[in-house]
């Protein structure tokens, strides 16, 4: 066996282990450290924030849009963008030691230990520091954000007085001064947007609760952060308020005897209009930090291992006499829990909740990589990403007409259901997002055996995207009168707007074939259901001859002579890209070279037949798998 490459993390089957501060590794630490439910995600960001790389707090769905502005524009294109908000930051606590600041970048740190807990839930640190005047102390935190309470985030701050008695100052923050991290020339990393983007509406202090309310510049939502805070002490200690622009810190300032611990609990709440009436934002803020509190922060975290005892009892994957593989597993496990959301309005972002990268956008991903998963375990939770596809259909219903055609046509990126891909080859030409919804909803379907979704609300979605299909495509003469479909962009992203996109063309077959499935049994069994959706819809008769038509007549690329399924109808006429000839420097391809150069070659950023083989594995033999699985990663850039 090869031998392992060095870790990061040191291998542990339920933790994810930061055993030495290393300020190289900060950018890396405050994404794998990220804490979250599917609603808020709280960036591992260090609590004195000194030499943060992005302080990050997000909310899935909470976003900020733009107009997009070309130079030269053309019917369809994307008219707005949407950014996922960088929120205000409640995780702030500054530290004062003798009037020395508690910081990682000065003084001297005895020890260090920082730990994601897969099955609690938690995030915790430990530091043993002394200050440059030599004053030593213990301080240990601990943050969640609670899988029970969606709207609830808890952290807990602790100093201990190793020599000596000292004087605290704890400054508990909530910080409204957030911007989002602008993206430069790579998408991957953040937004576009610039600037201040929330409005600060007012501020709030009642003794230790206070709140910062924020309205969004263009979509005008209402954001309300509330955070209340209970000190445990048998230390002498006063608390007050300070106010900066944009900014409350609740003081605390404590005389610390030797040996003993005070310990700050931190309960926060984020609530918007996005969910709420705007007039009872407050009102609920308050009531969840009251009720957290009343509950008790040691509670709340035994609520946060039940919930994820029963999701490892669903979902765990285990494997024996590899730590670091289960470790790996169970920690994207993990992540894909806290990135989803649960309530039927959200889904993925493209970074979960643990940055910006791609604004905070849903894609394709979440149909084909990541509710399968859900689906298996917790069907609920799929049940949730495929009403979100529902609740955005007529927006699909209205793209659709923007690009002259029938039906629906979902949105390749997008937040709230419009589409704001503004490169149109690599966005809205992927029109194969209509297949993977399907392909998404039909698994649910049959895995769950759940038809209640598939005998209304489902059924909308089958029927509107399968009309799109049979207007889209057409029957070429030259294809011995197949249906074909031109102009469009598979998974693919260096191969664009091209001919028969096999990927697309095997999937919007499977499509069509079980809209024509579905209709047919709606109407045998659940006639009274099938007479409604098709009242609703103007569904005919004569529309499902015509999915059927379609399917069985659909163009498929292939090469009899080599046995391959070319990507789509001109890749054979490509030139193979040279990797020898491409310096390191140049990766990614897509940063350093025209989308022009690199689309008139056979070079791939994703095999998208490859994914087709395994997507309608039943439509090959094992051969054809083989063949084409050797072929395309060779061209894989």
């Amino acid at each position: 066996m090869a031998d392992r490459p060095s870790f990061a993390y040191p291998p542990d089957e339920w933790e994810i282990i930061e055993s030495d501060f290393r300020r190289d590794m900060l950018p890396r630490n405050e994404s794998i450290f990220t804490v979250g439910n599917g609603y808020i995600g709280l960036r591992g960001n260090l609590e004195e924030r000194r030499g943060s790389y992005h302080d990050g707090t997000y909310l899935n769905g909470f976003y900020d849009s733009n107009p997009i502005v070309y130079t030269e524009i053309a019917t369809g294109y994307a008219r707005n963008s949407q950014t996922m908000l960088n929120v205000t930051d409640g995780k702030e606590f500054r530290l004062w030691v003798n009037n020395e600041p508690f910081d990682l970048w000065t003084g001297t740190i005895l020890d260090y230990r920082r730990v994601l807990d897969l099955r609690r839930g938690v995030l915790t640190r430990e530091v043993v520091w002394r200050s440059p005047a030599g004053k030593s102390i213990a301080v240990r935190s601990m943050r969640a954000v609670s899988f029970t309470r969606r709207h609830l985030a808890l952290i807990s701050y602790s100093v201990e007085s190793l020599n000596g008695e000292a004087s605290l100052v704890l400054k508990s923050g909530l910080d409204g001064n957030m911007r989002n991290q602008e993206s430069g020339k790579d998408p991957r990393v953040g937004s576009a947007l610039k600037g201040q983007i929330l409005k600060p509406r007012g501020w709030i202090v009642e003794g230790s609760f206070v709140a910062l309310k924020h309205e969004t510049r263009n979509t005008h939502f209402i954001l309300l952060c509330a955070a209340d805070h209970h000190l445990h002490t048998s230390c002498p200690f006063t608390m007050e308020t300070e106010l900066e622009p944009n900014h409350i810190s609740v003081v605390y300032r404590i005389k610390l005897k030797e040996k003993e611990e005070i310990r700050l609990f931190k309960y926060l709440a984020y609530h918007t209009s996005r969910d709420h009436d705007p007039d009872e934002l407050i009102a609920l803020a308050r009531q969840e930090v009251s009720a957290a509190r009343e509950k008790g922060f040691e509670s709340l975290l035994s609520d946060q291992k039940h919930f994820l005892m029963c999701f490892w009892e669903k979902s765990d994957i285990r494997i024996e006499g590899d730590p670091a593989v289960q470790q790996s597993l169970r920690f994207n496990l993990f992540h894909l829990l806290q990135s989803t959301g649960r309530d039927g309005r959200t889904g993925i972002a493209a970074k979960g909740l643990t940055g910006e990268g791609y604004e905070g956008h849903y894609f394709w991903d979440t149909e084909i990589y990541v509710l399968p998963f859900f689906i298996y375990t917790d069907p609920e939770i799929g049940r949730k990403l495929i009403e979100f596809r529902y609740g955005i259909l007529d927006k699909a219903r209205e793209r659709a007409s923007e690009m002259s055609q029938k039906g629906a046509l979902f949105p390749w990126r997008t937040i709230d259901g419009e589409e704001c891909s503004a490169y149109y080859p690599a966005g809205t030409a992927q029109y194969h997002i209509n297949a993977d919804i399907v392909y998404a909803m039909r698994k649910y379907t049959e895995v769950s055996g759940d038809l209640d979704f598939l005998r209304r609300d489902g059924a909308e979605v089958l029927f509107e995207t399968a009309r799109f299909w049979v207007d889209f495509g057409d029957y070429i003469p030259k294809k011995a009168g197949r249906f074909c479909l031109n102009g469009v962009t598979g998974p693919d992203e260096y191969t664009a707007i091209v001919n028969n996109n096999t990927y697309t063309n095997l999937m919007a077959r499977d499509h069509l074939e079980y809209a024509v499935k579905t209709a047919k049994m709606l109407k045998q069994k659940y006639p009274d259901d099938f007479a409604e959706v098709s009242e609703r819809i103007s569904l005919t008769e004569e529309e499902i001859l015509a999915w059927e038509k379609a399917a069985s007549g659909m163009y498929i690329p292939f090469d009899s002579h080599s046995g391959i399924y070319p990507q789509d109808d001109s890749f054979f006429d490509k030139a193979v890209w040279s990797f020898e000839k491409t310096p390191e420097k140049c990766y990614p391809l897509l940063l350093h070279y025209h989308p022009l150069v690199i689309y008139r070659h056979q070079v791939l950023k994703q095999p998208d037949l490859v994914l087709a083989l395994f997507l309608q594995g039943n439509r090959f033999t094992a051969a054809d798998k083989k063949r084409n699985f050797d072929y395309f990663p060779e061209r894989l850039a």
